[in-house]
């Protein structure tokens, strides 16, 4: 079972993604993929011109690293591909692919399930969002923090 997750500072490219994991999964029965965007406002709202995430890059990466690793282990999967922007993002650009290969959709769907809640709230990046009016920091929620404690 391989995984491979990469802090991606340049725009990034779903069909790049989803080919790579179809390869690195050749043979499974399912591939399940999300793709996350940077929302066009905040949760007031407000209207949001991109959102900024700030990394270091090692301790960012190694966080990536530890979040594959743990889907890995904890599901029965083929492959695993985490691709992570940091930097500016503008609003509608893709933030985070989180893709599965595996020999079943269940557990497919579960690890992608996992990945993402787990790099919403484990995934070491400082983010703000930056619009027209203001400037604002944002964290994880209490709704992320309860997704995450259902693993």
């Amino acid at each position: 079972m391989a995984f491979t997750a990469r802090l991606e500072p340049d725009s990034l490219s779903v069909e790049r993604e989803t080919a790579a994991l179809a390869d690195a999964g050749s043979g499974a029965g399912a591939i399940v993929s999300f793709v996350g965007l940077a929302r066009p406002s905040s949760e007031t709202g407000e209207r949001v011109n991109q959102l900024v995430l700030e990394a270091h890059p090692s301790l960012t990466q190694n966080s990536l690293n530890e979040i594959a690793a743990a889907a890995v282990q904890r599901f029965a999967v083929t492959a695993v591909r985490v691709a992570h922007r940091s930097g500016a993002v503008a609003a509608g650009e893709p933030i985070v692919f989180a893709g599965v290969a595996a020999q079943h959709r269940r557990e497919a769907f579960d690890a992608v399930d996992f990945l993402m809640d787990h790099l919403k709230t484990d995934a070491i990046f400082w983010k703000r969002e930056e619009g027209p009016k203001a400037s604002r920091w944002i964290e994880p929620s209490a709704a992320d923090r309860a997704s995450r404690e259902r693993w």
